[in-house]
């Protein structure tokens, strides 16, 4: 926000920040028996894929970015499943997750590609 460093241009970390944004609106949408349990780890989950984008980006060293990379794709895989498991307990519908699914599909992409090279 305020370094305004070269990363904060990156496609894929415009796309963590998007996914970051519609984590937390949408979990708004969650039952309030769940705001210590899924609400709490989804949110924790989003703010980890763009953490570790950010962190992995400032790192000199290919094999500490890939690895920063990594992590930030698992905790993808995380909400991913979180909000796959939303859907199965019926706290909410597939349909209302359409926008945030493309973003998970985007973001996922985008980071496999960087881990791969």
């Amino acid at each position: 926000m305020f370094l305004q460093l070269a990363h904060t241009k990156l496609d894929v970390f415009i796309s963590g920040k998007n996914l970051v944004l519609a984590c937390y609106k949408v979990s708004r949408l969650l039952p309030p028996d769940e705001r210590f349990n899924m609400t709490q780890q989804l949110r924790r989950a989003a703010l980890s894929i763009q953490l570790n984008i950010a962190e992995g980006s400032s790192r000199k060293s290919a094999i500490e970015r890939r690895r920063f990379y990594e992590i930030s794709r698992g905790s993808l895989i995380e909400v991913d499943t979180i909000f796959d498991l939303a859907v199965d307990l019926e706290y909410l519908k597939k349909d209302e997750l359409t926008e945030t699914g493309g973003l998970i599909v985007k973001t996922f992409q985008m980071l496999s590609k960087m881990i791969v090279y």
